[in-house]
This record gives structure tokens, C-alpha cells and sequence, in this order.
């Protein structure tokens, strides 16, 4: 019996005839996909792990690779796994363009969040584990889908932004580039005051924390004669990107003690006003 003979037979369950052939068909699309995943399993776990022990990749470009692998192997096993049960690929690409113009008028975002999320993997410039800053909050990557991306802010909240943002809107990634960062802190004394005493205390508070790094050295910034105080503005580098606020509060609770203990003021805003032609105040 040939093959053609044989998917031309008929399996027959009480009064219930079955072709064989689409059977054979959905059985085959079936094992497609999970040899698909078979392949994705292996890669990830026996070529891909070898090979990133080998060079030393990063967290976040292994997450990038392997995302990337992913979709790759899906898409040629759908893709197969529909020619497999009768579906003309030719046919369906030759009518895919219509059907794009007339869901993309409603999927529009959703199409250019998928692209922008391919864009974000393949180029890099946002990945698993690095410290962004989206919106004024701050966060690290958790996770980079499809769509949308997954962020976890120092609230331990987790946010999850469409991929479009991060490819159109600026995005500071605390990660990408150097291991350090400039961070500022302002702060203002009374008129009257010694700003070399000032710049000293300043940087005596900067060299006393932990965090702030020794190279590039902190300074004192005289900023400006204000309304009510003399500015200054401590400039520090430190690689604490996510909890940066924490190092801020730290370095403010050091300023006040040390400025109390030195007899150093931190003014608050205050106006004289003075009334002209004035009626004088009457005694009782």
C-alpha cells in the first residue's frame, strides 16, 4: 500500500468516519512545534550556555540572544507547522497585505510596540538588569517581551511600559555607559558665613560616605549670592544608581549636623517690606 493509499483510508469510531489525512496532518503541524521547542530547549541550554561561558556575555545580552532565538525558531515552526495541515504560505502572504492595512488601522500601536521591541533587543540599548529612568521613576529592567518591557521601581512595584516608549521618549539608562555617574547636592548658608569654611565641611561630609567614589574627586560649587543665603552645590560621582535618593538624604542629615555643630546657619527665605507714607500706628 502506498502512502497516498494510506492517507486516503478512514478511521471509523462507532458511526463516526474520520479521514486519515487531516489527522496526519494536525499530528504533524503538532510535532513540528514541539520539536521546535525541543531545538529552542537545546540551544538554549548546551550551545548558547557554552558559548556565553566562553566569551563572558552579560545578563542582559543573554536574555537579548536568547529572546531572539525564541522567535526565530516559533516563527519557523508556525510557519512550517501551517504548510504541514494544507495553508498556502503564498496564498496567505499574497492576502497578508490587506489584512494589514485593514487591522493595522486598529492594531497600529500594538504592531509598532512589537517593532519596537525587536528594535530594543537587537540594538541593545535597553537590557535585563541595567537601571533606567522612564517618566521620573527609576527602576531596573525585569523583563523585555514582545510588546512591552517590565520595570521594577525601588517601591518594589512592577510597571510595565509599552516598548514604543522606550524606543521613541527619552529614556536615561543609568547602565549603559560608564560605571559612575555626577549626582549634585544644593544647599544654602547665611550671609555672613565663611564659604572656605563651607567648601570644607562640604567635602569633608562627601569623603565620609561610603557610597560617593574618591576618583573623580567631589567639589564645592559656589553657585550663587541668592536672596536670602549664599548657594553652593556639592558635586560627587558614586555607581549607586537606584537608590541615588538614599545617598542624597544621607549627605543632607551629615550637612545639618556638621553645619550646627560648626555654627553654620541654613537660612530660610525672608522679605522686608517697608510701607510707604505710612499713617502712623495709634497708641490705645
Amino acid at each position: 500500500m502506498t502512502i497516498e493509499e494510506l492517507l486516503s483510508q478512514t478511521i471509523s469510531i462507532g458511526n463516526l468516519e474520520i479521514p486519515l489525512a487531516p489527522v496526519t496532518r494536525v499530528v504533524g503541524a503538532i510535532l513540528i512545534l514541539f520539536l521546535a521547542r525541543l531545538l529552542i530547549w537545546f540551544t538554549n541550554k548546551v550551545i548558547l550556555a557554552r558559548f556565553f561561558q566562553r566569551k563572558k556575555v552579560d545578563i542582559g545580552r543573554q536574555y537579548t540572544i536568547r529572546q531572539l532565538v525564541l522567535y526565530f525558531f516559533y516563527t519557523m515552526a508556525v510557519l512550517l507547522a501551517l504548510e504541514s495541515v494544507g495553508v498556502k504560505l503564498s496564498v496567505l502572504w499574497a492576502g497578508s497585505a490587506a489584512l494589514l492595512v485593514g487591522v493595522g488601522l486598529g492594531l497600529q500601536q500594538t504592531f509598532n510596540d512589537i517593532v519596537s521591541g525587536l528594535i530594543i533587543l537587537g540594538e541593545g540599548t535597553v537590557e535585563v538588569g541595567d537601571t533606567v529612568e522612564v517618566d521620573g521613576f527609576v527602576g531596573i529592567v525585569q523583563k523585555i517581551g514582545l510588546r512591552t518591557s517590565t520595570v521594577e521601581t525601588r517601591n518594589k512595584l512592577s510597571i510595565i511600559i509599552p516598548n514604543s516608549k522606550l524606543v521613541v521618549e527619552n529614556v536615561t539608562n543609568w547602565s549603559h555607559n560608564e560605571s559612575e555617574s555626577r549626582f549634585q547636592v544644593a544647599v544654602g548658608v547665611s550671609y555672613g558665613s565663611d564659604p572656605e569654611l563651607v567648601k570644607q565641611l562640604l567635602l569633608e561630609v562627601a569623603s565620609q560616605h561610603p557610597k560617593i567614589l574618591n576618583t573623580p574627586a567631589p567639589h564645592v560649587e559656589f553657585r550663587d549670592f541668592g536672596d536670602s543665603s549664599l548657594d553652593f552645590i556639592l558635586h560627587y560621582y558614586s555607581t549607586e544608581f537606584y537608590y541615588r535618593d538614599t545617598v542624597r538624604s544621607d549627605l543632607r542629615f551629615a550637612i545639618q549636623k556638621i553645619f550646627k555643630a560648626n555654627g553654620i546657619e541654613i537660612p530660610f527665605p525672608q522679605r522686608d517690606v517697608w510701607l510707604k507714607n505710612a499713617a502712623p500706628q495709634k497708641e490705645n
